[in-house]
């Protein structure tokens, strides 16, 4: 058996080696760029007309001119208008080039506009005001993005800005989710009494979805020849499996000995904690495999502490710790690293963990209670209110 700390260790030293792939922008959210973003102009492209108004000389007002005559409109999405007379103005409108001749734009609500006459009813202005000047955000040839940006709904506007209908990634695992067990049927039969749904298979796909990365699902029943046929098949055609079930010392849990016999290298079976004691972990020269424990709670709980930073560590991407104060004592007992359910409030400022046990591993209806988990280090027992530990979410806040 393993401390949490050494499992980690074992799972960082066995990564994902992605490569390069080129995707439509469309199907790039929450993918890694596999190249720096340049602009490939000027941002903005032009003198950008930064409120509705009108555009003057400033030299003008500076000499005491404040009631302009309107020449004409310059509107967004057409050329660049030209101001003739000095003494004269263009209505513009937000997103428009600036007209030559003029530098400084008045907005609306500081105006009265009559007899296709605009008049100044402000005494101060600057030179400039309202002018989104070019290249002022970026200049062309600039990086906007680096090589290995998580892509969020921002950072696929600006790749779109920049003309880049594909763009280079990291790739992505492909990934099995299997779950295993003669108790399990799928989520649209109605299970006999004996029998529940495979829930757990859910979670874990859309919990990868979550990261961008997809999965197939596949299922297992407790037959060890069975397993091992279709075990070595999946084996074969996917980079990332995770399994549900089957570790633990039952006389239906053939997942250690099986995975064994197709060459997969464990480097550890159970680790010191709870939930989720029973975890395996092992990998060949190319795959690598989690075989979670099929406890819903364990599952879910080993998803989020392991196998979403393996993914994380994989594309490059770091991860910071986040610490959460406990909100009233809590004891443990047996010496092992616990992880327990909280919710993550925020308090003037700092996150205060409400504690939210449930029923134990299987009570994954408690989830929907809580919005993380605290880890709470082994060879201590007494955790006091105000207490300082390390949490990791696993619903949006």
């Amino acid at each position: 058996m393993v401390s949490v700390s050494e499992a980690t260790l074992a799972i960082e030293s066995h990564l994902f080696s992605p490569i390069p792939e080129r995707i439509p922008i469309s199907q790039a959210i929450n993918r890694v760029l596999a190249e720096p973003i340049l602009a490939d102009r000027d941002f903005p492209p032009f003198n950008r007309v930064a409120m509705d108004g009108i555009a003057i000389q400033y030299d003008q007002f500076s000499l005491g001119h404040v009631t302009f005559e309107i020449e004409g409109m310059a509107a967004a999405g057409v050329p660049q208008k030209s101001l003739s007379h000095k003494m004269n103005c263009l209505e513009v409108m937000t997103g428009a080039p600036l007209p030559i001749n003029t530098d400084t734009v008045i907005r609306y609500e500081d105006l009265e506009i009559k007899n296709n006459k605009a008049t100044i009813l402000i005494s101060e202005i600057k030179s400039n005001q309202n002018v989104h000047t070019q290249g002022q955000d970026a200049q062309q040839n600039q990086v906007l993005l680096k090589e290995g940006t998580q892509l969020s709904p921002s950072e696929i506007a600006l790749i779109a800005s920049v003309g880049k209908a594909n763009v280079l990634v990291k790739s992505i695992p492909r990934a099995a989710i299997i779950s295993t067990g003669d108790e399990l049927v799928d989520i649209d039969k109605t299970p006999e009494a004996h029998q529940i749904r495979r829930s757990n298979s859910y979670a874990l796909q859309a919990g990868l979805k979550w990261m961008g990365c997809g999965a197939q699902l596949f299922h297992l029943r407790d037959n060890k020849e069975v397993i091992k046929k279709e075990l070595a098949e999946i084996l074969q055609k996917h980079d990332l499996i995770i399994l549900s079930g089957g570790v633990s010392k039952g006389k239906f849990d053939f997942i250690p000995e099986v995975l064994s016999q197709l060459g997969v290298r464990k480097h550890f079976h159970k680790v010191k904690q709870k939930p989720g004691k029973p975890f395996w972990f092992g990998s060949t020269a190319s795959k690598t495999v989690f075989a979670l424990p099929g406890n819903p709670v364990s599952t879910f709980m080993c998803f989020y502490k392991y196998i979403k930073p393996w993914l994380q560590k994989s594309w490059g991407l770091s991860e910071n710790t986040e610490h959460a104060i406990l909100a009233s004592d809590y004891t443990l007992h047996g010496d092992l690293t616990y992880f327990l359910q909280v919710n993550i409030g925020n308090e003037l400022g700092k996150q205060i963990a409400y504690p939210i046990t449930g029923g134990g591993s299987g009570d994954f209806a408690n989830l929907k209670e809580v919005n993380a988990f605290m880890e709470l280090g082994e060879g201590k027992t007494n955790f006091k209110k105000g207490e300082a530990c390390p949490i990791f979410f696993f619903r949006s806040r």
